[in-house]
């Protein structure tokens, strides 16, 4: 194709299916490219014929070499859903993944849609169940969680103040009153929660697929030699911060649900169980502190 030729729509997404490029993949890149809305993939379909302008086919051709180069659509276009929420997300955190809606979901059914207060009965006022997200990144799970329970005092933590300012860029933009606090882990949190969940770093630091995952922050990535590294933190550090009989939710690697499970008893959890991902693979483990 001449350089300065102009494309149709079906000409660019033929373009992108030659190259390797997956159809949604395409598809989102070149709402991006034509500033059209993300979700409006039937516009395609009904305008697949009209040729993009110069400033388009620049902006096409750009997103489309960033995607080749292994850089996230999220990235690209700056947008993420996840649960329901359009997130802003860019390469200061991770790239929210479908698999984590499991943790979400788990947690949804932890959390009452309403509790009252035995104290105030009478009164039939809310009790404020107390949720901690650790590592949050973008802010997904913790936004996720506020938007589904309104009632609920959603702490969001992480020790990158680089990830915070997205998280708090998110909650403010989607008017969720999710707190955010620089911790590492549960060092700088005070007070005690019903509910604390978690995707931290599980990856090993000799983990052959890091190389595909260069585009995202390293350190929200690696753990130590097995990948087990922080959540042994969480773990060590979560009976100190959790209300009695609440709840620990951790998202881990593939392979990793029974030495999770193995922690978790060993740190004197009970009901230790673990909940799998789209793909049937054992992607979340959890238990519960009785004492």
């Amino acid at each position: 194709m001449d350089a300065h030729a102009l494309s149709s729509v079906a000409q660019c997404l033929r373009q992108a299916h030659t190259q390797g490029l997956a159809r949604v993949d395409a598809q989102m890149l070149l709402l991006h490219a034509l500033t059209r809305p993300l979700h409006d993939r039937a516009w395609l379909l009904a305008h697949d014929t009209d040729l993009l302008t110069t400033a388009q086919q620049h902006r096409w051709d750009q997103a489309l070499q960033r995607r080749l180069q292994g850089e996230p659509v999220a990235y690209i276009t700056g947008y993420k859903d996840f649960f329901g929420l359009t997130l802003k997300v860019d390469a200061r955190v991770l790239d929210p993944r479908p698999d984590t809606e499991i943790l979400v979901e788990w947690a949804l059914e932890l959390l009452p849609i309403a509790q009252t207060d035995p104290a105030s009965a009478s009164e039939r006022r809310p009790k404020a169940l107390r949720v901690l997200d650790l590592g949050t990144g973008s802010g997904a799970v913790a936004l996720a969680l506020q938007h589904q329970r309104p009632a609920a005092q959603v702490t969001a933590v992480d020790a990158s103040a680089d990830a915070l300012a997205v998280a708090s860029a998110n909650a403010e933009r989607l008017n969720l009153p999710v707190q955010c606090v620089q911790s590492h882990w549960m060092d700088a949190v005070s007070g005690t929660f019903e509910l604390i969940v978690s995707n931290p770093p599980y990856v090993a630091d000799n983990d052959p697929h890091l190389a595909a995952l260069t585009h995202e922050p390293l350190q929200a990535l690696t753990s130590g030699a097995d990948g087990l590294d922080d959540i042994r933190q969480i773990i060590a550090q979560a009976p100190n911060r959790l209300a009695p009989g609440g709840w620990l939710l951790l998202e881990h690697g593939w392979d990793q649900a029974a030495a999770v499970q193995a922690l978790l008893t060993q740190a004197e959890f009970t009901e230790v169980q673990s909940r799998q991902d789209l793909a049937g693979v054992d992607r979340c483990t959890g238990g519960r502190w009785s004492r």
